[in-house]
Formats: structure tokens, C-alpha cells, sequence
């Protein structure tokens, strides 16, 4: 009700138990509100200060990676039910569904089965009946079936069926202070998964239902979400879940994919998704305990598949290598190692390669004199510097510039500098005291006034030999310049 997407659906999400984990085994089981309540107050906060939109600096090649990772993650999950294994809890999801391949259970027929008639109904119902929630009726479907011929496959099983009483949770001041940083640790998790999940949900394309049919799920308005906003919903979520005594909320990638597929346009989907799960526990559990667990393993695995764009992927991969290498790895860390860690990487990959093109656009090129040539002209350089003067290139340009051993006067352009930092600044002073060291007039011509006092505090201007050699224009520079050289000559001579 009060997050920034309209079809995010949030609760519990395996990454957030994987971080509990090692809390819970330090703490005990007892912390998980204190610590629920603590990571939403965080999130709340930082939604409050507007943080939410660091998302957007997140590359299109790493959201794409992500999404393949998370999809692949959400299908290698359901392998063990739909072959009939029980999988140990917390094993990398790709060795435990090649290790439940290898020892599918005697009831493998059973779940395949069971498996592919809801993957059958989820793609021939929406052609038929477009308004009909594919999914639910797979479940049903599969559910009636399993209870007549008395499948031994495995069920949901047995749930609660009462909430716990609402209570702030206790905190103990000296506990508190050691719960902080993990706290921390949780809020990251939550408001990355979250924020990811809102902006995958917002990239996936929508699902067809045949020729002449509009597509299912959300219009563009409806997919269209406020990272701020959603981190404030979600820290208000994580502080409610704490009074129930309940593990922080997120974003859940495959509940949000499954709402989409569903045809949600408005909130009141996740809002009946809650009413309904509250709606089970005090009346229909079970009901809901006979559902063949290879029946939502049939769903979440064509909800796996749809999630993934292949026009995108096939986008990103034949862009440029570097924007296919992002994707790749963000995917592969995904799959192997952790989320958290595969955007963190992905960034940094894609970080790196943004930076190497931003060098390699960065030049410095020795122009002509312009206008008729006159003695001397041969003793001045008048270099003009294009892009960014960055820690990136900045050594780059001050040895090109260097390795010029004629020149008796260098003219630096810098107004087609469009971004300089305090590297750049600081390398440009270098150069500068350098040339007139060794005895080589500098002028400095057409600095911006975005960048004049950056290069004053670094002490550019400061290195000139003269106030006078600064210029707001090219003729009067160049003038200066060749009585310099004539100057010079008149010494020489």
C-alpha cells in the first residue's frame, strides 16, 4: 500500500534467510524481530532520503544478468520437487538440482507429470480464456488429480493456522548495539533486492495470448515505479512483519514475476495475495496442505522462463563484448555465488569498462595554427584537449603532450573539456610546471567556469608563469604567443 511499485509483491525471500542465518546461530531465533524492526527503520530512512534512486545508475546489461541469474535460480529451485527429492536447505541451487537429478525419487513420474500439466495449462488457458488465472487452475487441476488416483507425491503439508498476537519486540540496550551492524547488513539486502525487483518487474516483457489478443500484465504507466517511495513501503513492511514477530520483508523476485504473468495492473493484487494467505491460515489450510509441491514447482518454472527476456539478451550480447561480459558474469555470480555479490561485481565490471571508453574517448591533438603561417609558428603547439580529464586518462595526455620537443610556446585549448577531476587538475598543474621548468611558455586558453575553480584550488593557474596567460579567446592567445617566440629569438640572436 505504501511502496512505489504497483506489482511488487514482498515477504520472506531465500536471500534474506541465507543473511538470518549466522544471526539466528549467534543470537538465537529470538533477535529476528529486534533485527526486523531495526533494518526497517533503516530502509525507511533511506527511502525518507531519497537513496532508493542509486538504482538507476545500475547498468542495463547488469539488470539483464540479474534477471537471467534470478530466473535460472527460481527453475534450478523447483528441480528437487519435480523429481520427487527432498533437497538439503542452503546448497548452491545448481549442485543440488544436478545431485536430485542423479537421485530422483521413486515418484519422479508422479511430480513430472504433475510438473507438465500445469506448464500445459499456464500455456494453452490464457489463448482460450485470457481473464482465467492460468496458474490457480494448474494447481487445482493437479491438486484434484493427485487426491483422486492417491499420488504419492508430496504436499504442502501441515500449516499454522492463527497469527501470532502483535507485540513490539524486547531490546535489550547491550544486545542492540551488537545487532547494528547486522541490521545494516539485512536493510542492504532488503532495499537492493527490493529495488531490483521492482525494476526487473518494470523491464519484463509482457505476456502474449495470442494473434489479435492484447498482451497480459500491467501497462507501461502500471510498470513504472518510485525507488524512494518503494524503500519507504518496504521499511514499513519490515517494522509490521517485526510485530508479528516476523523475519524482515523484500521485494520477492519470483512472487513479483508470478504476479505479472498473472495480469496484475493495480496494487490491490499484493493486497489480495496478503488477504488470501491470511484468508488460508484461519480457513482453508487444509485445503492448501494437500497441494502437490510439484504442482508450484510447475508453476514457479514457467514463471523462471518468462521471466527472461530473449530479445534483450540477444540485445546485450551482440551490443558490444564489454556490455556481454557484464551480462555474463552478473549472471554466472548470480548462480554461483550470491546476489548481493553479483551486482556488486557486475557494477564494477561495467564500471571498469564504462571508464576504459571514457579514456579512450578522451584525446589531445596538436591543431594547425590557423590563418596564414609566419616565422616562428613552427615553435608553437596549440593543442586542443576533447572529453574528460580524468585519473583515467589524465597521464595519458600530459605524456603526449610532454613528448613534444620543439615547441617554445604550448597553447592548451580546455574548451571542449567537458569534465575534469581532481586527478585531471592535479596532472594539468604538473604538466604546467613542468613545461615552464623546462623553459617552455604555457598559455591557457577558453576555460570553462564550471571548471575555473576546481583548477584554481588544485593550482593550475598558480603554475602559469603570468597572470596575463590566461585566455578567454584563440586569436589573442596565439598573438601572445608569437611574441614570445619573437622574444625569444631577439634573446637568442
Amino acid at each position: 500500500m505504501f511502496g512505489g511499485s504497483r506489482v511488487q509483491v514482498s515477504g520472506p525471500t531465500g536471500a534474506m534467510a541465507v543473511v538470518l542465518a549466522p544471526i539466528v546461530a549467534t543470537h538465537g531465533p529470538s533477535v529476528v524481530p529486534v533485527v526486523a524492526m531495526l533494518a526497517g527503520v533503516i530502509v525507511l530512512l533511506a527511502g525518507a532520503s531519497r537513496l532508493g534512486r542509486v538504482v538507476t545508475f545500475v547498468p542495463w546489461p547488469v539488470v539483464e544478468g540479474f534477471t537471467l541469474g534470478i530466473a535460472t535460480i527460481i527453475f534450478l529451485q523447483q528441480v528437487p520437487a519435480a523429481v520427487g527429492v527432498t533437497a538439503a536447505v542452503g546448497g548452491n541451487p545448481l549442485v543440488v538440482a544436478v545431485d536430485s537429478v542423479r537421485h530422483s525419487g521413486p515418484t519422479v513420474a508422479w511430480t513430472l507429470a504433475a510438473v507438465a500439466i500445469v506448464a500445459a495449462v499456464m500455456l494453452v488457458l490464457p489463448r482460450l480464456a485470457p481473464g482465467v488465472p492460468a496458474s490457480l487452475v494448474g494447481v487445482v487441476v493437479v491438486t484434484v488429480i493427485a487426491q483422486l488416483t492417491d499420488a504419492p507425491v508430496a504436499r504442502i503439508g501441515a500449516l499454522p493456522d492463527s497469527l501470532p498476537v502483535p507485540t513490539l519486540p524486547a531490546v535489550d540496550p547491550g544486545l542492540l548495539r551488537s545487532l547494528m551492524g547486522p541490521a545494516v547488513a539485512v536493510a542492504a539486502l532488503a532495499a537492493i533486492e527490493s529495488l531490483l525487483s521492482a525494476r526487473v518487474a518494470a523491464a519484463m516483457p509482457p505476456t502474449t495470448v495470442g494473434r489479435g489478443r492484447p498482451p497480459l500484465g500491467p501497462s507501461d504507466n502500471a510498470r513504472r515505479y518510485d525507488p524512494d517511495r518503494e524503500l519507504v513501503g518496504q521499511g514499513l513492511a519490515s517494522m509490521a512483519s517485526a510485530v508479528f514477530g516476523g523475519m524482515p520483508a523484500t521485494g520477492a523476485i519470483a512472487r513479483t514475476a508470478v504476479n505479472l504473468r498473472a495480469g496484475a495492473r493495480t496494487r490491490l493484487a499484493a493486497v489480495a495475495h496478503s488477504l488470501v494467505i491470511v484468508g488460508v491460515i484461519y480457513l482453508g489450510t487444509s485445503a492448501v496442505s494437500a497441494i502437490p509441491l510439484a504442482a508450484l514447482s510447475g508453476v514457479l518454472m514457467m514463471t523462471a522462463v518468462r521471466m527472461v527476456s530473449v530479445d534483450a539478451i540477444r540485445a546485450v550480447l551482440s551490443s558490444t563484448r564489454a556490455d556481454a561480459l557484464v551480462l555474463v558474469v552478473t549472471a554466472i555470480i548470480t548462480i554461483a555465488v550470491d546476489l548481493i555479490e553479483a551486482v556488486q561485481i557486475g557494477l564494477l565490471v561495467a564500471a571498469f569498462f564504462a571508464l576504459r571508453a571514457v579514456s579512450r574517448a578522451t584525446s589531445v591533438h596538436r591543431e594547425p595554427l590557423p590563418g596564414p603561417a609566419l616565422h616562428g609558428d613552427e615553435h608553437i603547439a596549440l593543442y586542443r584537449l576533447d572529453g574528460a580529464m580524468f585519473f583515467g586518462a589524465a597521464e595519458r595526455i600530459g605524456t603526449e603532450i610532454r613528448a613534444d620537443a620543439d615547441a617554445r610556446v604550448v597553447v592548451l585549448r580546455l574548451s571542449q573539456l567537458r569534465l575534469i577531476d581532481a586527478t585531471g587538475a592535479h596532472a594539468l598543474a604538473e604538466l604546467v610546471a613542468d613545461l615552464e621548468l623546462a623553459g617552455v611558455t604555457v598559455l591557457v586558453k577558453g576555460i570553462q567556469p564550471a571548471h575555473l575553480p576546481l583548477l584554481t584550488r588544485v593550482g593550475v593557474l598558480d603554475e602559469l608563469r603570468h597572470e596575463n596567460h590566461l585566455f578567454d579567446e584563440l586569436a589573442p592567445a596565439l598573438d601572445h604567443a608569437r611574441s614570445h617566440v619573437r622574444r625569444s629569438e631577439r634573446e637568442a640572436a
